[in-house]
């Protein structure tokens, strides 16, 4: 969980900075997230090293090289912001860049500390599920949901080897949450926290729109959970994303899953060959 916000700024910056500090303070202490501001300088005294190594859920957000390279040495959550004193400078390679301090919202703080930290994004909730990136700790929970046959008589089952599952989710978080911003997520009961599924988008190599996949542990079927989780990442993609269309594929004899899908609007455009199996491909404009 993100507490502490710290800016750690150059003479030059800090001056800027300072005088807007209310204007930034405003969009991130309602979420009771501390937010410091401090010169780079200050940061060499040995009290100021002990809080920044110490401090749990702290982001800093550095204007200088050199004080970026120390942080990044001790391991800290390091955001470079670079503005027009600074960008001829050379930085240590970082995941997060940004470039106007003024414009960020909370959620942007606390997105970039979540993938320093390498703990998972919340996705949405409904009025019975939350959606969450997915984590190494889930690979367990799918092996015993995709243990039922009926979960895999559609769709491709996890790897025989629980390591190799493991490996293939490090990656995927890695590469296609942290490229894509979205992939396919895990979804739990908000009421017990109970893993009931996975859901979301996904890029299939070849195709024009993102594509929309899902499954429900069978003890959790008929509930109309499938329903509720997709129409709800449908709503996620056009508010948040910005698409326009998404993509389904279902097997024609899979007719619970298109039924779902006619349900939320998708419309047959045509039939498609994947990896040796008939596919109906199924749009929806949303």
């Amino acid at each position: 969980m993100l507490k502490c916000i710290l800016l750690l700024m150059s003479e030059y910056y800090y001056e800027i900075v300072s005088g807007r500090m209310k204007e930034i303070s405003e969009k991130i202490n309602s979420h009771q997230t501390a937010v410091l501001l401090k010169k780079t300088a200050e940061a060499q005294g040995g009290k100021m090293i002990d809080f920044i190594e110490n401090e749990e859920g702290l982001l800093v957000i550095t204007d200088e090289p050199a004080m970026a390279r120390e942080l990044l040495a001790q391991k800290c959550k390091v955001v470079i912001l670079y503005h027009e004193q600074n960008r001829e400078q050379s930085f240590p390679p970082v995941r997060y860049g940004i470039e106007d301090l003024f414009q960020l919202e909370y959620k942007s703080y606390e997105e970039a500390y979540l993938r320093l930290a390498g703990l998972p994004w919340e996705i949405l909730q409904t009025k019975r599920l939350l959606v969450r990136e997915s984590t190494l700790a889930d690979v367990d929970e799918f092996y015993r949901i995709y243990k039922e046959p009926s979960i895999t008589f559609y769709m491709e089952n996890l790897y025989e080897d629980r390591d190799a599952e493991r490996a293939y989710m490090k990656e995927y978080i890695d590469q296609v949450y942290g490229f894509y911003g979205y992939g396919l997520w895990t979804v739990l009961l908000k009421e017990t926290g109970q893993i009931i599924g996975r859901a979301g988008l996904s890029v299939r190599e070849g195709y024009e729109f993102p594509e929309l996949g899902f499954l429900i542990d069978a003890a959790y079927q008929r509930k109309g959970y499938g329903y509720e989780v997709c129409r709800a990442i449908l709503r996620y993609a056009k508010e948040e994303l910005e698409f326009e269309k998404v993509q389904a594929l279902a097997d024609e004899r899979n007719v619970v899953s298109l039924h779902l899908l006619e349900k939320l609007g998708f419309t047959f455009e045509k039939m498609v060959r994947e990896a040796g199996h008939d596919y109906k491909f199924l749009v929806k404009k949303i």
